[in-house]
């Protein structure tokens, strides 16, 4: 995201241009799309060099299909200009089309599919939430980098199980070995169960050890899961007590103060292929407090059951704009007035271990900061808003429908602008399903929800100050 050398402001009338060199990554961007709502500008650099990707093995691809992709490259930007000329961007989208060869961009969503990659720390969901966990743990860590790091394996075919049985081994060194270490940094009043999920996962490492031992391809992805599991539980259990303090003003609404899991049930309309289907999200209290406890609350109250979902194009899947002329997020009973929440980003590395808020990482001069929740993984749960104002998230939510070549980890322009606050665990492959006019049967919380706090039955206090208060009610414009 080229945002230090803009000519132009993101909020002008017009979309902001930029070189095809981006002086803040230092690297060529081989396609750069300007995307505003209603147009589309397209920059290429001849010579560009393709960032960093993921590299994966792709069975589903046909040569035909690789050979219709190298007749036209700018295919994909012009798909994705087109769906986010629809979401209404005022904002840059950065779209990197890689080189035919590795993969084409219709395919890219069945690479999520293939086992060995549901392991994968940089896209996974599961793995995403293992590493924001705010533990120091270095022995833990160490078993959880060596399991996930079996992914590698996996994609090699026919599976190389040489390597496979090296991660084992070190994983099950470093578990027997730092046993002490580990419990160590368990918190307390968990400790019975740290010890029970210890005892577990060492002899998951045995069993594990057996289907190596046996070569079966079809289990290694499985017993992999539930080692991986088994370190999540551990890690969960050295989580003492809620990691900051949140400041004032936002510790006065509802706040989610650890983690919470949610259960989202949809009706789809008119499929032949699902009739319903059931989502599992984990919400993370632990990096977003503010926004995982907005979102709670209002499955606590019952806010989204029976609502539409409002949008389905292809990038995002967007709901929870209440029914109602003007209305563009939810209503406080008890103050008469939209509730909206800040902007809440947590940085990675950030030394003070608080979010930032009410600002993006743009309008603080954090071009290379990395958040801890990033747009990474199929089905990301963030909140929608008002493209001018970064303070004006309510109830209106969106998943990302990830697609790793068009919206690369770490190189998307939603990371640092959006707060993502989730990830959908399981059922995924209901979000290929759903399309605007299916209907949100119900969403509730099945576990955490003694992480909620500050619930809105209780007497409703501003979140923000108030002249972040009379720019928002002076600004309206569309959501994301």
């Amino acid at each position: 995201t080229c945002t230090r050398t803009c000519t132009r402001s993101p909020t002008s009338s017009f979309p902001p241009l930029f070189p095809a060199h981006c002086k803040v990554s230092e690297r060529m961007h081989p396609v750069i799309c300007c995307l505003s709502k209603g147009s589309g500008v397209f920059l290429r650099s001849a010579n560009a060099t393709p960032i960093r990707r993921r590299h994966v093995n792709v069975a589903n691809v046909t040569r035909a299909s690789i050979e219709r992709r190298e007749s036209s490259r700018s295919d994909a930007a012009e798909v994705f200009a087109s769906a986010a000329r629809q979401i209404g961007f005022t904002l840059l989208i950065s779209a990197v089309v890689v080189s035919s060869a590795d993969a084409t961009v219709q395919d890219a969503h069945h690479i999520l599919d293939i086992a060995g990659l549901e392991a994968n720390p940089v896209t996974n969901a599961r793995a995403l939430l293992r590493n924001s966990l705010p533990i120091t743990n270095k022995s833990i860590r160490e078993v959880q980098r060596k399991l996930e790091s079996i992914s590698d394996d996996l994609r090699v075919p026919g599976v190389r199980f040489t390597g496979v049985e090296a991660s084992l081994a070190g994983a099950s060194k470093v578990l027997n070995n730092d046993s002490i270490k580990i419990l160590a940094s368990v918190a307390p009043d968990k400790m019975e169960d740290g010890k029970a999920a210890l005892a577990e996962l060492q002899q998951q490492l045995e069993d594990f050890k057996v289907v190596v031992a046996q070569k079966d391809k079809q289990e290694v992805p499985l017993a992999q899961q539930r080692a991986l599991s088994l370190v999540s539980r551990i890690e969960e259990d050295m989580v003492n007590e809620f990691p900051f303090q949140i400041p004032a003003p936002y510790d006065r609404g509802p706040l989610l103060k650890g983690r919470a899991t949610v259960e989202l049930e949809v009706k789809v309309k008119d499929n032949v292929n699902v009739d319903s289907g059931v989502m599992t999200i984990v919400l993370d209290g632990y990096n977003a407090p503010v926004t995982a406890g907005n979102f709670a609350d209002l499955v606590d109250r019952g806010f989204y059951d029976g609502m539409d979902i409002q949008r389905s194009d292809g990038f995002v899947i967007q709901s929870g704009k209440p029914a109602g002329k003007g209305l563009d997020g939810f209503v406080d009973p008890v103050t008469k007035q939209e509730r909206t929440i800040p902007l809440e980003i947590m940085a990675s590395k950030d030394k003070s271990g608080v979010p930032v808020y009410e600002f993006t990482f743009e309008d603080v001069g954090r071009y290379r900061d990395e958040p801890v929740l990033p747009f990474n993984a199929f089905g990301t749960l963030a909140m929608a808003r008002r493209e001018a104002e970064p303070n004006s998230a309510s109830s209106q939510f969106f998943f990302l429908l990830k697609e790793s070549e068009l919206t690369p980890s770490g190189t998307n322009i939603l990371d640092g602008r959006y707060a993502v606050f989730g990830y959908v665990v399981e059922g995924q492959e209901l979000l290929r399903e759903i399309k605007a006019g299916d209907v949100i049967k119900s969403v509730r919380i099945v576990d955490g929800s003694e992480n909620l706090k500050n619930k809105s039955r209780d007497v409703a206090q501003p979140l923000l100050s108030e002249e972040v208060q009379r720019t928002r009610e002076s600004e309206r414009s569309d959501f994301l």
